[in-house]
């Protein structure tokens, strides 16, 4: 992992870049804010430490440029000088802790520790929209909120695209929101189990399997022990089956003691248009344009269909229907319920260099036919990587590149196109 130390006194700068030697860290140190600003611009560093006084700029300002060019980007302020106003202005531009100095070496080691955590598993952000306008989902809502206050694993049972992922990042957030959350397809898991070192790093997190029905026999013995194991009992573990999937005995054993259901959504239908405006003001912020709204006649729509695909077809359908969009308003969403043999359409890129607007294209293209393999395999992840003829593993890595969602196969609007 990439760390930036930002310090202009040499002896210290040269004692902390030789503490991390040998670690997973490759530091790049620097004593000029302005020198640590052109290599954030260069590369994406996951921890920037820095101190507060720094010759031509403050450590503080140089946090929110820092942040400006990598929201995503950890924090550690250090100090000697530090006072409460700038402790909190620093944890405002989104620094996650402040070092006085001086400090014990140990204890610096210790916080990069969390970081890395923080950086490989990163805890859903608590503000992300949560609609439970009707009787099924506010049920579910008493559920969760019962279930946060006791330490038990959690299956989310419920039909392909329904939102179980959402409902564990919802757990998460109600029962630690800042600790480290990742999201592991358990068709990814081999003979091996799960990674050792990424159980403890998710101390005192959560370790959400999607898609359990999936896993095959060799991995679920492997499983069992992870999760008898001692890095296995400083976490919390989640995982989702579909509505008629079985989970092997040994992991029900352990993993099945509590179900929640999720309903589908042609059973919260109070819930659809606000998760239509939802979605519609996500993408809106992403791709810096002005807020769309529905007119009454693309409701009445919304509302008759029967949404097989639940929540993921909605998201397919919102966001394919904005590419053509033209104005502030949609009147009509012409493709529900057409399918999906209707033509590919890319999004113009920005113009520049032919080589790099076929890049941007060719990106955009893998997006679509992702998402679209997921929605033919039924959020299936085995059967989608089958189709495209890679594994399982490597799909998953795709998804990620994309940040489309692996959470049930549920395929969550992608980033922005860079």
């Amino acid at each position: 992992m990439d760390l930036l130390l930002v310090e202009d006194k040499d002896s210290f700068r040269r004692l902390l870049s030789q503490a991390l030697e040998g670690t997973v860290w490759k530091v790049q140190a620097v004593a000029d804010p302005q020198e640590a600003l052109r290599a954030l611009e260069a590369q994406p560093f996951q921890v920037l430490v820095t101190d507060l006084r720094l010759p031509g700029m403050s450590g503080l300002e140089l946090i929110r440029r820092a942040r400006r060019l990598n929201p995503r980007l950890r924090v550690v302020l250090m100090s000697a000088f530090g006072e409460p106003k700038d402790i909190v202005e620093a944890m405002r531009l989104g620094a996650d802790d402040f070092l006085p100095k001086p400090f014990d070496l140990q204890t610096f080691l210790a916080l990069l520790d969390r970081l890395r955590a923080l950086v490989g598993a990163p805890p859903p952000d608590p503000a992300e929209p949560w609609v439970a306008h009707s009787p099924a989902m506010q049920t579910l809502e008493s559920e969760l909120r019962q279930t946060a206050a006791s330490p038990l694993s959690v299956v989310f049972r419920g039909e392909r695209g329904s939102g179980r992922g959402r409902c564990a990042r919802r757990l998460h957030v109600l029962r630690h929101p800042t600790a480290p959350y990742l999201t592991l397809p358990a068709a990814t898991l081999g003979p091996e189990g799960p990674d050792p070192q990424t159980l403890r790093l998710l101390a005192g997190g959560s370790l959400f399997l999607s898609g359990l029905e999936h896993m095959s026999a060799a991995a679920s013995a492997p499983l069992a022990r992870a999760m008898d194991s001692e890095a296995g009992g400083h976490l919390a573990w989640m995982g989702s089956v579909d509505a008629q999937g079985v989970l092997a005995p040994e992991i029900a054993q352990r993993l099945g003691s509590l179900e929640l259901r999720v309903p589908p959504l042609r059973e919260r239908r109070e819930d659809l248009l606000a998760l239509t405006r939802q979605l519609l003001e996500q993408i809106a912020k992403r791709e810096g344009r002005p807020a769309v709204w529905l007119e009454r006649s693309a409701e009445r729509q919304l509302l008759k269909h029967d949404w097989p695909g639940n929540v993921r077809e909605l998201e397919v359908l919102v966001g394919r229907t904005l590419i053509f969009s033209e104005g502030l308003a949609i009147r009509a969403f012409p493709d529900l319920g057409v399918g999906l043999d209707t033509p590919l359409v890319l999004p113009w890129p920005k113009a520049g260099a032919l080589d790099g607007m076929l890049k941007v294209v060719v990106r955009s293209a893998e997006v679509q036919l992702l998402r679209r393999a997921l929605l033919d395999a039924g959020g299936d992840l085995p059967q989608a990587a089958e189709a495209l003829e890679l594994t399982v593993r490597t799909l998953a890595q795709r998804l990620r590149d994309h940040g489309i969602s692996l959470e049930d196969g549920e395929g969550s609007l992608p980033r922005k196109t860079p």
